[in-house]
C-alpha cells in the first residue's frame, strides 16, 4: 500500500503561507500582490530578516563560476539550461548566501548568451539580469516587470524542490548542496512545469476566435490545456493575477496579452463543463510565459529563470531547518516479501 505525503505537515515555516481554497499566497505577512511591487532584493531581505545586497555578490559569483565551472570554459556548455545550473552551482565551494543567489542568476545569463559576462554591481538584480541576458540595458518598465516576476515566485510553501532543499539542510550539509537538490527537483516536469508550452498554445491558437475549437480539439485528443490547473489552488492562482498585472503595466504587446486573457476565459469555461468540480483555473505558468516572452527571455530558459528567484526561498527554508536542529527522516511502508518460514 502506497501513501502520498500531499497535505502532510512536516515542518513549520514563517516564509510563506499557501491557501488553496481562498487563492491566497502570503510571503512573511505580505500578500503576493503587494510583494510583487517590492523589488527582489527588498523582498529577500524581508524573507531572510536581514539586509540583502546582490550587486557585489554577482561580481564575486561570476569570478567563482569562471574558476570552478563550465562558465569559465573548462568544459562544454550543457545543452539544457537546468543541467547548466546544476553543474555550475554544484561546482562551487561553500559561499555566502547572497553570492549563492547571485550565482544562479549569473549562470542563467551566461547560458543564454554563451559567453563570459561581467556583472554591473551598480544595477539592481533584475536590471542586471536583463542586461546580461539580452546584451543591452533594460527600460525601467522592463526592470519592474522582471522584479515583479522574481518576487512573485520566490517562495511557495513546502513544494517538492523546497522540501528537497530542506531535507538536505536537515542533515547539516551546506547551502550549495541544498540548492543543487532544489535544482534537481525543479527540473522534473511534474514540479517545474513547462511555461514554454503556454506560448506554443497561444501561437497555435493565434486569434481569440479560434480558442474554443482549438481547446475542444485538445481535450478530445486527451491532452492537457497548458497553464490551467494547480495541485493546491482550487481557484485562480494569485500569482497569475500578479503577473497579469505586471504585464499590463509593462505595456508591451497588448495584443498578445489580450489573446492570453481570451484563451484563459475560454479554457476556464470549457474545462468547467468538461471536468465538473475540478476547478481548473489559470496557474502561475500561464502569465509567466507571456511575461518572460515580452522581456526577451528565451523559452528554453524559463524554468532556469524561475530558479533564479526560487533559490532565495530554498536558502530561507534551509536556514529555518538548520535552526530546528532536526533531521527530516520519513518512514517507508515495507511492501516486499516476508522472510520465508523455516
Amino acid at each position: 500500500m502506497t501513501r502520498g505525503l500531499a497535505g502532510v505537515v512536516v515542518a513549520d515555516t514563517a516564509l510563506s503561507r499557501v491557501d488553496g481554497e481562498r487563492g491566497e499566497l502570503v510571503l512573511r505577512g505580505m500578500r503576493v500582490q503587494d510583494a510583487a511591487r517590492l523589488g527582489f532584493e527588498a523582498l529577500v531581505s524581508h524573507l531572510w530578516g536581514e539586509p540583502v545586497e546582490l550587486g557585489a555578490a554577482r561580481v564575486q559569483a561570476a569570478d567563482l563560476l569562471r574558476r570552478h565551472s563550465w562558465v569559465g570554459g573548462r568544459v562544454a556548455t550543457p545543452r539544457v539550461a537546468m543541467d547548466a545550473l546544476r553543474a555550475a552551482i554544484g561546482a562551487l565551494p561553500e559561499v555566502d548566501d547572497c553570492v549563492l543567489v547571485a550565482a544562479v542568476g549569473v549562470t542563467l545569463a551566461a547560458w543564454v548568451r554563451r559567453e563570459d559576462l561581467v556583472p554591473d554591481p551598480a544595477l539592481g538584480h533584475a536590471a542586471d539580469l536583463l542586461r546580461m541576458i539580452r546584451g543591452e540595458s533594460a527600460s525601467e518598465a522592463e526592470v519592474e516587470a522582471l522584479d515583479a516576476y522574481l518576487c512573485t515566485v520566490v517562495d511557495h510553501g513546502l513544494n517538492a524542490s523546497t522540501f528537497a532543499a530542506r531535507v538536505v539542510a536537515s542533515t547539516g550539509s551546506d547551502h550549495v548542496s541544498a540548492v543543487v537538490a532544489g535544482l534537481g527537483a525543479l527540473k522534473g516536469p511534474l514540479h517545474g512545469g513547462a511555461p514554454g508550452p503556454v506560448l506554443d498554445m497561444l501561437d497555435a491558437i493565434g486569434d481569440a476566435d479560434r480558442a474554443e475549437p482549438w481547446i475542444r480539439a485538445e481535450l478530445a485528443a486527451g491532452r492537457r490545456i497548458m497553464g490551467m490547473g494547480h495541485r493546491v489552488y482550487r481557484v485562480r492562482d494569485p500569482r497569475a493575477a500578479a503577473l497579469e498585472g505586471a504585464l499590463g503595466r509593462l505595456g508591451a504587446d497588448q495584443g498578445r496579452l489580450e489573446l492570453a486573457r481570451a484563451v484563459e476565459r475560454t479554457a476556464e469555461r470549457i474545462l468547467e463543463a468538461h471536468r465538473p468540480g475540478r476547478k481548473l483555473r489559470a496557474n502561475v505558468e500561464f502569465y509567466t510565459a507571456t511575461l518572460l516572452e515580452a522581456l526577451g527571455v528565451p523559452r528554453a530558459a524559463f524554468t532556469a529563470t524561475f530558479a533564479a528567484s526560487r533559490v532565495a526561498g530554498w536558502i530561507g527554508h534551509a536556514r529555518e531547518q538548520e535552526a530546528t536542529g532536526t533531521l527530516i527522516r520519513p518512514r517507508a511502508a515495507y511492501v516486499g516479501p516476508e522472510v520465508a518460514a523455516g
